[in-house]
């Protein structure tokens, strides 16, 4: 299939947390990541735009009775950067995780000029 995103880690935030996620669970977040990448329009089951978080996105994955989210935000176009995640036990995002994911997007920003180089 062809490939319409691109996904990059920034930081290793997400993949420490990935790595201790249960094998069942990895697999489920790669098949929504397949899907995020290759489908023209991504439904919004998987994938959501934050409101009031300043282009925040939210990945959304469900396996079996719990909820995983991983924020990212858009860059150049189809890059699609991933910066933190977490297992989501309330029916609102928690504040405290919209603030981490505002604060490393910013800092991804001005921290730009030195990853291209």
């Amino acid at each position: 299939m062809q490939t319409n995103r691109k996904l990059y880690l920034y930081e290793d935030r997400f993949m420490n947390w990935y790595l201790q996620l249960d094998k069942k669970v990895q697999e489920k977040i790669d098949w929504v990541f397949e899907l995020v990448k290759t489908v023209p329009v991504i439904p919004q089951k998987y994938f959501r735009h934050l409101e009031n978080a300043d282009g925040l996105y939210e990945i959304r994955v469900e396996y079996e009775s719990n909820i995983y989210r991983i924020f990212c935000f858009f860059d150049e176009g189809n890059l699609i950067i991933l910066i933190n995640a977490f297992q989501k036990k309330t029916p609102k995002t928690p504040r405290s995780e919209i603030a981490l994911a505002t604060k490393l997007k910013k800092q991804y920003f001005s921290n730009k000029p030195f990853l291209e180089s």
